[in-house]
């Protein structure tokens, strides 16, 4: 048997894309960002077609998102924030809600929305994930590890996907 197989690519040219970044922990997301800037301009992404808004947290992420996705004017968003672990159970509450609410964003919008929000143990590792710092371990290249860059391969290629499922593949 021979399946049709259908994939997306992360070619970016004619794409318009919507990023929201958190303000908490703002060196990280800066970091996320400049890293989620690169990989769409390097897939063709025009800056003008680039729109960055800042909100104050992870908690103000999904509804921001959801305002961009109504208005119709991108192909596809990225969440960009950092929650890191505290000595109370806050830092599970606000990475749940954060993710679970850009997740129904994406499927009530049919809008792809893709999640650089980093939920780590601590600053090293928030430094690490957003290219701040290599990474000691000699783990993998930094560009697979930035999460921002991740997260902005994930939105064009699901964008492309969608795209062709919708010309029948």
């Amino acid at each position: 048997m021979r399946p049709r197989i259908v994939e997306g690519d992360t070619a970016g040219t004619g794409l318009r894309i919507g990023i929201v970044a958190s303000r908490f922990n703002k060196a990280v997301v800066e970091g996320l960002l400049q890293g989620t800037l690169e990989e769409l301009e390097e897939a063709g992404v025009a800056e003008s077609d680039v729109i960055v808004v800042w909100v104050p947290g992870a908690l103000e992420l999904p509804l921001t998102v959801n305002r961009l996705a109504r208005q119709r004017e991108v192909d596809g968003l990225i969440a960009l924030g950092c929650v890191i672990r505290g000595e109370t159970a806050h830092f599970e509450h606000v990475g749940r809600e954060a993710v679970a609410g850009l997740s129904r964003v994406s499927l009530e919008s049919g809008i792809p929305v893709a999640t650089g929000v980093l939920t780590v143990e601590d600053m090293e590792q928030a430094r690490i994930r957003s290219g701040l710092d290599p990474d000691p371990t000699g783990g993998k290249e930094w560009r697979e590890r930035h999460r921002g860059r991740e997260a902005a391969r994930a939105c064009l290629e699901m964008i492309n996907l969608l795209r062709r499922i919708e010309d029948g593949g």
